[in-house]
Formats: C-alpha cells, sequence, structure tokens
C-alpha cells in the first residue's frame, strides 16, 4: 500500500506563488508517472500536470509558462512550482502516482488534496 501527504497548499493573492508537495511512502518498487490534477466544485477534476519517468512533461494549456512540475526519485516526491497565479487557479490539488509495487502490479495512489485560494 502507498501513502501519499501533500503539503504547500494555502490562500494567495493574484500573482503570487505557491509551491505544492506530494511525499509518497510505502510499497514502491519503481515509480512512473507523477502528476498533479485540481477539481472545484460541480466540476471534474482536470489534469493540471504530468511527469513521466524520464522528465518528460505535460501542461494543461491553462497553466503553461506559469507551473512548473518536476521530481525527486531519491525522495519519491513531486513538486508543483505555481507562479503569476490567477483567481480561477483556485481549487483542491490531488497529486496522483502510477507504480510498480514489489509484485510488479501497476497500481495508481491519490494523495488527500490539498485547498489553493487566489484571492485578494
Amino acid at each position: 500500500q502507498v501513502q501519499l501527504v501533500e503539503s504547500g497548499g494555502g490562500l494567495v493573492q493574484p500573482g503570487g506563488s505557491l509551491r505544492l508537495s506530494c511525499a509518497a511512502s510505502g510499497s514502491i518498487f519503481r515509480l512512473n508517472a507523477m502528476g498533479w490534477y485540481r477539481q472545484t466544485p460541480g466540476k471534474q477534476r482536470e489534469l493540471v500536470a504530468v511527469i513521466g519517468s524520464g522528465g518528460d512533461t505535460n501542461y494543461a494549456t491553462s497553466v503553461k509558462g506559469r507551473f512548473t512540475i518536476s521530481r525527486d526519485n531519491a525522495k519519491n516526491t513531486v513538486y508543483l512550482q505555481m507562479n503569476s497565479l490567477k483567481p480561477e487557479d483556485t481549487a483542491v490539488y490531488y497529486c496522483n502516482l502510477d507504480y510498480l509495487d514489489y509484485r510488479l502490479r501497476t497500481l495508481a495512489s491519490w494523495g488527500q488534496g490539498t485547498q489553493v485560494t487566489v484571492s485578494s
């Protein structure tokens, strides 16, 4: 079983920055893709950014040029640096991890979510 612990959310003014972290622990044989999603009330969860095991990245159009995803495989951690934040970035942010466990099963796990509020 894998646990994901997110941190770094909070309240920030428009134009400000936040850095989210998501640390994974448990039965991880190999990390695959790691990503960040967000959700607002009444809407479906949407992809924000994803980073593959080789470091390749993909971003939602709405965050390109403002957000940067990165990972530290030694720490089983994925980060999301969010700059030039806008009120429309307000959401609960969830990290997601695809991994192989020690039985070589491909599994996925979600974090508990962290609130990001962009408001003056």
